[in-house]
């Protein structure tokens, strides 16, 4: 259900807007789209697991958040983000 420091690592690298950035929203969605769907496959062999769905909507919650943010911002990096990740369709 958690991601590994390689991981979050390698998502860093890819998604920094420069060297040593952790905090810029690209980043933050690309940890967070990563979680979700670590979340959404563990659903998927334990359907009753409700306090982690509560998680799970929070951590969707603060990625829709973030999203807003960025297309207030900049619509550029919004699209190249969605893009990127995949997140609409």
């Amino acid at each position: 259900m958690t991601i590994t420091a390689e991981r979050k690592t390698a998502l860093i690298q890819e998604h920094a807007r420069s060297e040593g950035d952790t905090g810029s929203p690209e980043v933050q969605v690309s940890i967070l789209t990563e979680r979700i769907n670590n979340l959404t496959e563990h659903f998927k062999t334990h359907a009753k697991d409700n306090h982690s769905r509560r998680g799970l909507l929070m951590l969707v919650n603060k990625r829709r958040s973030l999203l807003d943010y960025l297309k207030k911002k900049d619509a550029g990096r919004y699209a190249g983000i969605v893009a990127k990740l995949g997140l609409r369709k």
